[in-house]
């Protein structure tokens, strides 16, 4: 069998009258789909431009379909790929609905939205204490834990290490969560560790890691209840202190470890951004960028 044909959709090599129930679920869905549009298959194969041999094996649960293939069939159904595929945004008429009203809004539209959903479903107002618990979020060597143990002093409220919390209940440092459990495993340590740590103080500063905002479940809870503060510096900087704090690994391959910091950064900015407030701790000496972050932080929590 060649790879051309097995990626447009030809059968591929199980056993015996076994299916993949993924590929099953598949087939399903668009069934569903064409039904729903009430185009028969081979409506749907011509408008597609494929044969209806590859979508009788799709839908059967037997075909390994390629992206463009079903990228094709999304376009002849008038749907998108995550319909196709099984997204849960997909998975009911009311998550359709909701989908429609919330198409082609802007950020500020959509963050209004998010806020009076969370509200909504938190069967009241946002959490009392959320003010007076400050989460600094940012990648490593903005500054959070340095700034935050200065604001806890000054504010007389415990300091938090989320990391150290995460590490407390795992057994084992972040890392081998990591190498023995994976990412998962890690993200689910980190909602655990943001859950005990509001529990258990109504007023705190809390370093949080700096990939908090990649889990959605674990980043609502926070801007929740916490006030949350993004510490910004450029990737240069971040790579200064890193180097500063006596971590030399990224040296080993700088060029190539700053292009991975700045597509991390890229790729979480618009989640940092989701903060109360941010504060961009480049060029300042520790001092200064103390004594300013302080005074924006004050300001901020009297107005808002």
């Amino acid at each position: 069998m060649n790879k051309s044909a097995q990626a447009d959709g030809v059968p591929t090599a199980r056993g015996a009258g076994e299916k993949d129930p993924f590929l099953v679920a598949l087939g399903e869905r668009v069934r569903t789909l064409r039904a729903r549009r009430g185009l028969t298959r081979k409506a749907l194969a011509l408008d597609a431009g494929v044969s209806e041999r590859h979508v009788a094996n799709l839908e059967s649960g037997v075909g390994n379909a390629s992206v463009l293939f079903l990228r094709q069939l999304a376009q002849a159904l008038n749907c998108t790929l995550a319909e196709i595929v099984g997204d849960e945004t997909t998975s009911s008429a009311e998550w359709l609905l909701i989908r429609e009203i919330l198409h082609g809004r802007d950020g500020e539209a959509l963050t209004r939205a998010r806020q009076a959903l969370s509200e909504l479903f938190a069967g009241s107002e946002r959490d009392p204490d959320r003010r007076g618990r400050i989460a600094l979020i940012g990648l490593r060597g903005a500054g959070k834990s340095t700034l935050g143990r200065m604001l806890a002093d000054e504010m007389h409220v415990p300091f938090v290490e989320l990391n150290r919390v995460i590490e407390q209940l795992a057994g084992c440092p972040p890392s081998e969560i990591y190498s023995l459990y994976g990412a998962s495993a890690y993200r689910r340590y980190e909602l655990r560790a943001l859950e005990a740590v509001v529990a258990e103080h109504p007023r705190a500063v809390i370093a949080s890691p700096g990939g908090i905002v990649s889990d959605a479940a674990t980043f609502n809870f926070l801007l929740t209840h916490c006030y949350t503060v993004w510490l910004q510096a450029s990737p240069e900087e971040h790579m200064k202190r890193v180097v500063a704090q006596g971590d030399l690994r990224p040296m080993s391959g700088n060029a190539e470890a700053m292009d991975d910091l700045k597509r991390i950064l890229a790729g979480r900015q618009d989640f940092y951004a989701k903060a109360d407030m941010s504060f961009d701790t480049g060029g300042r000496a520790l001092a200064d960028a103390y004594l300013q972050l302080r005074g924006r932080l004050a300001v901020q929590l009297s107005s808002d």
